[in-house]
């Protein structure tokens, strides 16, 4: 967990804004997965929505900065 939070500090506001909307387009289908009834591993949509909540933490943070 802390990689992931070195790693997402280290990058600039377009590189985590093209993150975000990659995890999001994810997690859209991980939905549409769901809903179907063919997702294969079910926590990785809480693990995408985690990942969307930290990004935007560092977007508001060097945003404010």
């Amino acid at each position: 967990m802390a990689k992931k939070t070195k790693e997402l500090s280290e990058l600039s506001v377009d590189e985590l804004a093209t993150r975000r909307r990659e995890l999001k387009e994810e997690a859209l289908n991980l939905r549409v997965q769901k809903e179907s009834g063919q997702l294969e591993n079910p926590s990785r949509i809480r693990e995408v929505r985690r990942e969307v909540a930290r990004i935007e933490t560092f977007l508001t943070a060097k945003r404010e900065a």
